[in-house]
Formats: C-alpha cells, sequence, structure tokens
C-alpha cells in the first residue's frame, strides 16, 4: 500500500473535488469512496466527501491496489531515448494511450513496459508500473519511466516542487500578437462535460510561458513550457488566448475552426488534416536531477514525421 500526502492549497471547495483535482489515478467517484472507507483522512481524521476545506489541512490518502485487470505483457517497439538502472526515458508516439483504463486494457505503453523491462516502480500501483507523469493518447515526446520506487519517489517530489523542465513545441492557429508571453488562467473541469477543463477563477492555479518561434502562414509554431503540469493546460492555455492548437479538436483547434474562414484556407487546412490528423502537441525535451546519480539531464525526443509534414508544407512569413 502507498501513502500520499498533501496540504491542501485551496480554500472552499469539497474533499472529494480536491482529491479527484490533485491525484490523477483518482476520479471523484474513486475519492468519494475512498472517503467513506476512511481511506482518506483530514488531520489523521475521517471527514465526509462534502467537507469544505480551509487550506493548510493535512490530507493523507492510502492508495488501495486497484483490481488486477490482468495486464499482458506485448511485444511493440519502443523508442528508447535513454536508460540505465534506474530510469528510462520513451518518446511516445501520438496515438497511444499510456496506461490501462476504461475501453483501453490492450496496446497501451504500460503493456509494452512491462513486456520489456523486468522491474519497474509500482508506487502508483501495479496497474500503472513505472509511469511517473503522462501524456495524452495523441500528443506525442519525450516520457521518464522509473525502475523503482525510490526514484519514482524522488522523481515524483522533482516534479511537485516545479524542479522539471518541460518544453513542447505546438502548432497552433494565427500567430500571437506579443511573440513571448505567459498565460496564468486558472482550470477546472468543463462544467458541462467532466472529460474536459476550462479556465475559471475556481480552479486550479496554472502557468505557462510561450514563445513564437515562426510564423507560417495561417498558423505559428510555438515553445511552450509548462510551470504547472494540469490536465490539457497547454491546450485549454492555447484556446484561452486566441491560438488553439491545430487539429485539436476538443479545445477549438479542428474543423470548427476553420468553419467561416475562405474556401482556401478551409481547402488547406484539410489537406494538412490529412497528414497530421492529431492534435500539433510534442513533447519535445524534458530536464530533471538524476534521482541516482545527481547529474543534471535533458533528454529530447525529436520531432515526429506527422509534425515535420506538416512543417514542411508551410511557408514562413517575412517580419
Amino acid at each position: 500500500m502507498t501513502v500520499l500526502k498533501l496540504t491542501a492549497d485551496r480554500s472552499d471547495v469539497r474533499l472529494d473535488r480536491y482529491i479527484a483535482d490533485e491525484v490523477e489515478i483518482l476520479s471523484r467517484s474513486k475519492a468519494q469512496s475512498n472517503i467513506k472507507a476512511h481511506h482518506i483522512l483530514v488531520d489523521g481524521t475521517p471527514a465526509k466527501p462534502s467537507l469544505l476545506l480551509n487550506g493548510g489541512e493535512l490530507i493523507q490518502i492510502d492508495l488501495q491496489e486497484d483490481k488486477d485487470m490482468g495486464l499482458e505483457p506485448e511485444e511493440m517497439d519502443l523508442e528508447i531515448l535513454f536508460e540505465d538502472e534506474d530510469l528510462v526515458a520513451i518518446s511516445k508516439p501520438a496515438g497511444m494511450v499510456v496506461h490501462p483504463g476504461a475501453g483501453n486494457f490492450s496496446g497501451t505503453l504500460v503493456n509494452g513496459l512491462i513486456y520489456h523491462f523486468n522491474k519497474l516502480s509500482e508506487l502508483y500501483g501495479s496497474q500503472r508500473p513505472g509511469i511517473v507523469h503522462r501524456l495524452d493518447k495523441d500528443t506525442s515526446g519525450v516520457l521518464l519511466i522509473a525502475k523503482n520506487d525510490s526514484v519514482h519517489m524522488k522523481l515524483a517530489k522533482q516534479f511537485a516542487d516545479r524542479m522539471v523542465t518541460k518544453v513542447y513545441l505546438a502548432l497552433v492557429w494565427g500567430t500571437p500578437s506579443e511573440t513571448k508571453g505567459v498565460i496564468t488562467g486558472s482550470l477546472e473541469r468543463h462544467p458541462n462535460d467532466r472529460k474536459k477543463f476550462t479556465v475559471s477563477d475556481k480552479g486550479r492555479k496554472a502557468e505557462t510561458h510561450y514563445r513564437v518561434l515562426e510564423s507560417l502562414e495561417d498558423f505559428s509554431l510555438i515553445e511552450l513550457r509548462p510551470k504547472t503540469g494540469r490536465t490539457h493546460q497547454l491546450r485549454v492555455h492555447m484556446q484561452h488566448i486566441g491560438y488553439p492548437i491545430f487539429a485539436d479538436d476538443i479545445y477549438g483547434g479542428g474543423l470548427s475552426h476553420s468553419r467561416g474562414l475562405s474556401p482556401q484556407i478551409r481547402k488547406n487546412f484539410a489537406a494538412l488534416h490529412k497528414l497530421m490528423p492529431r492534435q500539433a502537441l510534442h513533447a519535445l525535451s524534458i530536464s530533471f536531477v538524476h534521482p541516482g546519480t545527481g547529474q543534471e539531464m535533458e533528454i529530447t525526443a525529436p520531432l515526429p514525421g506527422d509534425f515535420r509534414n506538416v512543417l514542411a508544407q508551410l511557408e514562413p512569413i517575412s517580419a
């Protein structure tokens, strides 16, 4: 059993909602059942899911092992960017789900990991071996995998303390008027679609730094550096400032964005979408301190072919 300890950093939010927001592997319904079973304590005592936090409470979570879904090792080609006795860095392709869940019991990165590696961390349970952080299904790029619990805990602390630097590349609609800037919209789950997130004053603080690398016809290539690690953060933030990510149907960058534009732009988008029918977001690099050696590391994942093919079709705009 793994025990997580959190100090509440928000007030006037229900305990079950706070847990679901903060602990990636617990949905709100799972948080409620764990609270009712006294697997989650607030300042050392049982509480109700509806408890309104004041901020500053110590929340202890005894993570219960999920039912074994019978994970099967699956042979698959994994692009390994780095490996030693403590950790592995993988270049995850777009279209691959990181770990099993509802409707995804095979073909996930975890299925490939347990085929290739004899020992992986089980800090977050046997259903998520080695998984330190996640990437969305249709986001490509670098992902860290821990081989043991000690390394996993140290990496998780670096993430929590914001000592890990992640750099993404995104192709977005239009070109921001400011060539660099900071987006600070807080995020919470969308009230009408629980699979989406939206900017809200009641949400969790989120911060993204952006820099325009190149203007390309109707789009621009952007460097994104998230200072926080909220779910869908980069996608929501780019939509929020009016420059949604190319082909991101959920957050305004898909076909719906091209409607109302000129026929030529719609035609160009359709052609580009065939080359890259997924959100144009790539986790380019990750920098951290190696938990075993203390060495500062930066690991880079090459831009995948679909992203390169789209960029090759776009003409730069002269300043």
